[in-house]
């Protein structure tokens, strides 16, 4: 009975924000407490509640200070020549603004923590999808899938949690999954490349400095339904004034003050040259101070929040020493702050429910024994396959620590290493960075401002065929 409503608690909370019947905070935490109370455990609901927020307070320290450094940084401009960069050579092509993205998330991946790569990328990305009219569920989608392939660093997680769990060393299972790894982000640029023509043959041959541009918004509004032209569920409607395209839904102020009209001249702050948070002199000390930073959570000097903490901390101080621009530079992203540890601590209660009342473990292990007979010499093949939706329905902890050992058992018993499982384990990262209980993709959907459910849409398919380009290498070069 738990693994059936365990379930239909997931497939009833993605129908609903996919849907946008409810919004993804209020799915997360109203949905599972229903079901908490059907389950016949509604008095432990406070319990389990408080020990996801606890499992899940230092994610949210993280996020919320994480957000505070990088929007500083890109108020000072430190990102700016990375932007300039990209746009040299973007050219104001669609194609290869697509392309560069998944670039840069893949380069900005290689420090292995996805908040940190999602706030770069789209702070960098942004603007230009904006004033080129492109399609930002593309942005969102490029960026979760080359970093889910990236994720796999050994310093990532999903590796070193192979490895101890399977007691393993971690560069025994990563380097030899190196050569398939490559097939899955090659996958993910051909994609990148493939979506960025739909967009230049929809857009056509666009100029950046172009004062007032008439165009005609196309707005991926059902992507991966089906419906609409194209297959990919397009609908189209006229912008003025080279605003650019964004998602159906999503055109909302950004917190800055604005008057909630056209708002190009905030979104394209980040290309401002004579912006007044500008801090020029300061330049290098705080390239120096991000190095600093992103070393010393690779090399775990300290815990992610506690650095974050004093990195945000020390870019206000140095940065604006008067109290009135400290207090100023903190309001404007106190936005996407609340938001996204708004959606941390609302998942804490997804998760909480889900593993209080032991629907996870029963979901676990319905799933391992409708694994037939027969397919046991093949289990590293079983192991890839399932790690899709395992990772998607359930946290990284979750799966390598309670679901891997199950099926690295059952392998042992048919000749298949622990080595071999541990690396099909890997498999479903490109489809797990998209997960609703992730809590980097909702900075990636907040600060690009698309909605949770256009993004799961358009994200999904392409993902899993990531995944399974990657399974399918690996079976290739035999290293799963």
């Amino acid at each position: 009975m738990l693994t059936i409503l365990g379930f239909a608690m997931i497939a009833t909370f993605l129908a609903l924000i996919m849907t946008k019947k409810m919004s993804p905070i209020a799915a997360l935490v109203l949905i599972p407490a229903l079901f908490c109370v059907a389950v016949g455990k509604g008095a432990h609901l406070g319990d389990y509640v408080i020990d996801g927020v606890s499992s899940l307070a230092p994610t949210a320290a993280m996020l919320m200070f994480a957000i505070v450094y990088f929007g500083v940084m890109i108020d000072v401009g430190l990102f700016d020549p990375v932007v300039r960069g990209i746009l040299r050579f973007c050219k104001a092509d669609p194609m290869r603004v697509v392309v560069g993205t998944a670039v840069l998330a893949a380069i900005v991946s290689l420090d292995g923590d996805g908040s940190t790569t999602f706030m770069i990328t789209v702070s960098a990305m942004y603007p230009l999808y904006k004033r080129l009219g492109m399609s930002l569920v593309v942005m969102t989608g490029v960026a979760a899938m080359a970093n889910g392939v990236m994720n796999t660093v050994p310093w990532g997680g999903p590796t070193a949690r192979a490895a101890t769990a399977l007691k393993l060393d971690a560069a025994d299972i990563f380097v030899p999954m190196i050569p398939a790894l490559l097939v899955g982000l090659l996958g993910v640029l051909g994609l990148a490349y493939l979506l960025g023509l739909r967009e230049r043959r929809r857009l056509g041959a666009l100029r950046l400095d172009e004062e007032s541009v008439e165009t005609k918004e196309t707005v991926l509004v059902g992507a991966g339904t089906g419906a609409g032209a194209g297959g990919g569920g397009l609908e189209k409607r006229p912008v003025a004034g080279g605003g650019g395209a964004d998602d159906v839904d999503n055109d909302r102020d950004d917190g800055d003050g604005g008057d909630g009209g056209d708002d190009d001249g905030d979104l394209l702050k980040g290309l401002d040259p004579n912006r007044p948070t500008l801090r020029p002199r300061l330049y290098w000390f705080n390239a120096l101070l991000t190095g600093t930073l992103i070393t010393a959570m690779i090399l775990e000097l300290l815990p992610i929040p506690v650095l974050f903490l004093l990195g945000a901390a020390l870019a206000l101080s140095v940065n604006y020493p008067r109290l009135p621009d400290q207090k100023a530079r903190i309001a404007a992203h106190a936005d996407n702050v609340l938001n996204v540890s708004g959606m941390v601590f609302a998942a804490a209660v997804f998760t909480g429910v889900l593993q209080g009342t032991g629907m996870v473990d029963h979901m676990a292990g319905w799933l391992v024994d409708t694994v037939p007979e027969g397919l046991g010499p093949h289990m590293a093949l079983v192991t890839g396959v399932l790690s899709l939706p395992l990772t998607y329905f359930m946290s990284n902890d979750g799966f390598y620590f309670g679901v891997l050992p199950v099926l690295a058992e059952a392998g042992a018993a048919h000749g298949v290493t622990p080595l071999e499982m541990a690396r099909a384990s890997l498999v479903g990262q490109p489809l797990h960075m998209s997960s609703p209980l992730v809590p980097a993709v909702y900075v990636l959907v907040g600060m690009a401002r698309v909605e949770f459910g256009d993004h799961t849409r358009f994200v999904v398919k392409w993902a899993a065929l990531t995944c399974l380009l990657i399974l399918a290498a690996g079976i290739l070069f035999g290293t799963i």
